[in-house]
C-alpha cells in the first residue's frame, strides 16, 4: 500500500528524560515529507523540558502546565487526560508517541486509547519484580503495554518481558533513542567550567537522586554516606545537579551544603551535563536515563535503588544496586574509589558500550512507523 501524504503524528512530552529520548525520533520523523509532527508538552517538568526543545529547536503546539495546577498523581493523570481529550479531538492525529513510564506518559496513552488512535511506546517492556518500585514508573508502563500497538523495546530482555506480559505481536527490538541523543551532542565543543572544581584534571562523583521512594529519610542516608566518602578521601569532590523539588533539594542542603568539596548545583543543561558524566570517576544515581547514559559510556555505577529495570547495566560489572542503606553506599563508594587510585581513573572500565543500540533507534522506529501506517491505513 501507498503511504498517504499528511499522516499527522503527535509526541507527548513530559518530563527532562523524555524530551531527550523522545528529539531525535521528532527529527527523524521531521525529514519525511509524508508526515506532519506535533509536539504536546503537559508541563510536568516545565523548566527542566524547554532547555532540551531549544537544544534540539522543537517547539510544542500547545503546554497544559499542569505542574503549577496539580499536587497529587490524581490531580495530575485526571488533568493531563481532560486536556488531551479536548486536544485529540480537535486534531485526530493519526498515531500517538509516549516515551518510558511517567504519569505523563501513561496519561498520553490512555487518552489516545480512549479516542481509538493507535498508541507507539518508546522503550517499552521495562520491568522489575514488584509493581510498587519504582512508584508509580513500574505500574504506568505496564499499563501503557497493554494498550500500544507499537512497542519498541530497548533491548532483547525487555522484548521477552512484553512477551511473558501476553503481548504478542508489533514487538521491536529498537535500541534505547537516549543513545541517538547521546551521539548527537557527545562531540560537541562547548567552553563550560564550574567554580571551584576543574572537571577536566579533578576527581569527582557525579551524583543525581530525586525519585519519589528517596524522598525522605531514604535521601537523608544517601547524604550521610556521601558526605562520609568526601570526609575520609582526599582530593575527591562531588558534583550533585539538584532536582528542583523542593523536597530534594531542602534535604540535600542541609546536611551537605557546608562541606567545600560537595558542589550542589542547579540541573545541568543537556551538553554541560554530558560533559560532566564524562570526566566523573564514578556515577552515583537513582535515575533510569542516566543509569543508560552512564553504562554507555563505560562509567562504574553506584544505582541507589533496591531494583533496577535496566538489568542490563548489571551484567558487565560496571554497575551496582546499592540501595539507600548509608553503609553499604560508603562501602561500594570505597571499593570504587580504591580501585581508581590503582587502575589510574578506571581505564580498565572506559569503552564505549553498545547494550542499548547504536545510536540508529531513531531510524529503526521511523521505518517500523512507516509499515505499520501502510498496513493500517
Amino acid at each position: 500500500m501507498i503511504l498517504k501524504n499528511n499522516y499527522l503524528i503527535s509526541f507527548v512530552i513530559g518530563t527532562r528524560p523524555e524530551a531527550i529520548k523522545m528529539a531525535p525520533l521528532i527529527l527523524e520523523f521531521k525529514k519525511s515529507k509524508s508526515i506532519k509532527t506535533n509536539i504536546i508538552l503537559s508541563g510536568q517538568h516545565k523548566e527542566m523540558v524547554q532547555p532540551i526543545m531549544d537544544i534540539f529547536d522543537l517547539k510544542e503546539v500547545v503546554n497544559f502546565d499542569v505542574l503549577g495546577r496539580c499536587k497529587s498523581l490524581e490531580q495530575t493523570t485526571s488533568l493531563i487526560l481532560s486536556e488531551l481529550g479536548d486536544f485529540f479531538d480537535e486534531l485526530r492525529p493519526d498515531l500517538v508517541f509516549v516515551q518510558g513510564d511517567t504519569i505523563t506518559a501513561f496519561s498520553g496513552a490512555l487518552s489516545a486509547f480512549f479516542k481509538n488512535i493507535p498508541v507507539a511506546h518508546v522503550e517499552a517492556g521495562l520491568r522489575t519484580e514488584s509493581i510498587f518500585s519504582p512508584f508509580p514508573e513500574e505500574a504506568n508502563r505496564r499499563m501503557i503495554s497493554q494498550i500500544t500497538s507499537l512497542h519498541f523495546a530497548p533491548t532483547k530482555l525487555a522484548s521477552d518481558n512484553l512477551l511473558k506480559n501476553g503481548i504478542k505481536k508489533d514487538i521491536f527490538v529498537s535500541g534505547n533513542t537516549v543513545v541517538d541523543a547521546l551521539n548527537l551532542v557527545s562531540d560537541k565543543k562547548i567552553n563550560f567550567r564550574l567554580e571551584g572544581i576543574d572537571i577536566f584534571n579533578e576527581k569527582f562523583i557525579l551524583t543525581t537522586v530525586h525519585r519519589r521512594e528517596n524522598w525522605g529519610e531514604p535521601l537523608k542516608n544517601i547524604a550521610k554516606a556521601i558526605l562520609t566518602v568526601v570526609e575520609k578521601n582526599d582530593g575527591i569532590k562531588v558534583i550533585l545537579p539538584m532536582h528542583k523539588n523542593p523536597l530534594v533539594r531542602n534535604i540535600l542542603i542541609e546536611k551537605l551544603g557546608n562541606n567545600k568539596n560537595i558542589f550542589l548545583i542547579d540541573p545541568l543543561p543537556y551538553f554541560e551535563f554530558i560533559l560532566t558524566l564524562k570526566n566523573a570517576i564514578v556515577v552515583l544515581t537513582d535515575s533510569g536515563g542516566i543509569q543508560e547514559e552512564a553504562h554507555t559510556l563505560g562509567k562504574p555505577i553506584l544505582i541507589l535503588r533496591n531494583s533496577t529495570e535496566r538489568p542490563e547495566v548489571l551484567f558487565n560489572g560496571n554497575g551496582l544496586l546499592v540501595g539507600t542503606d548509608s553503609k553499604k553506599i560508603e562501602l561500594e563508594l570505597n571499593k570504587l574509589l580504591k580501585v581508581s587510585k590503582e587502575y589510574e581513573d578506571f581505564k580498565v572500565f572506559k569503552k564505549n558500550l553498545n547494550t542499548f543500540g547504536n545510536g540508529d533507534s531513531s531510524k529503526l522506529i521511523f521505518k517500523e512507523t512507516i509499515d505499520f501506517l501502510r498496513k493500517n491505513n
